[in-house]
């Protein structure tokens, strides 16, 4: 028996952030119809080391395919050498359980974390937006930038990080190739004068407060992945419609697994799914007026859709390596 190794060069040829967004989307819809199963991510903490293992399987009937990715992350892997997020996905072929391929994840978590919050806009911003604010320059700021540049006609972009050069080279990558303007701002308040925000730092206190944000913004907290992370201010969340990728997810690790921990925020306030919402089970955006969140922890499903899309373009095209399981 033989499986299909996909490197994370070959990942990156083969998929392109269109294909992402749309294979996310109905991801998202399938899981707003129920037709998915997904347990809760697991995590392994090592402490000692400042970093974190987690697991995340998940099947899609729809597609004809389950996996699971195993992903790390390790705040102070740069000064290693190492990136901060590593990932590996195991493709499982669900008619006998067999593995069909393993494939480098990395770059398709960033891919597939852009393409959740192009979605989450799409849904939940005002349609006629025109400014992206990013906080934070790296990785997961860029795939925001290219997965909600797919959705909207953006005129202009406000990048902001806790060192300015980060955010200076930010603008010089992409100014030019993608011909939108982008600010460089010195301060976290200045992004948000933007229409759509997203957060992508690794933050445990609060980086945007409540009296920032005009009405009519929408806002995807990226960031917040673990417990203890948490990017903006409970009384913000308070504001706004609150919107998670998964309950008990976002409960235990998103962007308001703080603020609930400390009474801050309560469950109760929360208003749907992103996938309900993808689904047409419940409305999204319902005014000019309403703030809007997308609290985004990573859905396991979100892998699953983006691997077989891998997988299907690697053998269409000749990409990968037969190994000997």
């Amino acid at each position: 028996m033989e499986i299909i190794w996909i490197s994370g060069r070959e990942v990156k040829e083969l998929v392109d952030i269109q294909s992402v967004n749309l294979a996310v989307e109905g991801a998202f819809r399938q899981h707003g119809f129920g037709n998915v199963e997904m347990p809760t991510k697991l995590y392994l903490y090592f402490r000692k080391f400042e970093g974190d293992l987690r697991c995340m399987p998940a099947y899609l009937p729809e597609i004809g395919m389950a996996g699971v990715k195993v992903v790390n992350v390790y705040p102070a892997n740069p000064s290693k050498g190492f990136p901060t997020v590593m990932a590996t996905f195991m493709l499982i072929e669900p008619e006998t359980g067999r593995p069909i391929s393993i494939m480098n994840a990395t770059y398709m978590t960033d891919v597939r974390t852009g393409a959740a919050g192009a979605i989450a806009a799409k849904y939940l911003a005002r349609a006629d937006s025109k400014t992206l604010g990013l906080i934070g320059s790296g990785r997961q700021a860029r795939t925001q930038l290219l997965a909600i540049t797919d959705v909207f006609e953006l005129e202009k972009v406000l990048v902001a990080s806790r060192h300015i050069s980060n955010a200076e080279k930010f603008k010089k990558i992409f100014e030019g190739p993608l011909g939108i303007d982008i600010e460089v701002c010195k301060s976290y308040r200045e992004v948000c004068r933007a229409d759509i925000i997203s957060t992508t730092t690794p933050s445990k206190k609060p980086v945007i407060k409540g009296e920032w944000i005009e009405e009519g913004t929408h806002i995807n907290a990226i960031g917040a992945d673990a417990p203890g992370k948490q990017e903006l201010a409970p009384e913000l969340l308070n504001r706004a419609k609150v919107v998670v990728d998964a309950y008990e997810q976002a409960v235990h690790s998103g962007e308001i697994n703080v603020p609930i921990s400390t009474g801050e925020f309560s469950e109760d306030r929360i208003y749907a799914e992103l996938g309900e919402i993808v689904a047409g089970l419940k409305k999204g955006r319902e005014n000019e007026i309403e703030i809007t969140i997308f609290d985004s922890t990573g859905l396991a499903i979100q892998d699953v859709t983006v691997a077989a899309l891998v997988y299907d373009l690697a053998i269409e095209r000749g990409y990968g390596r037969n190994v000997e399981f």
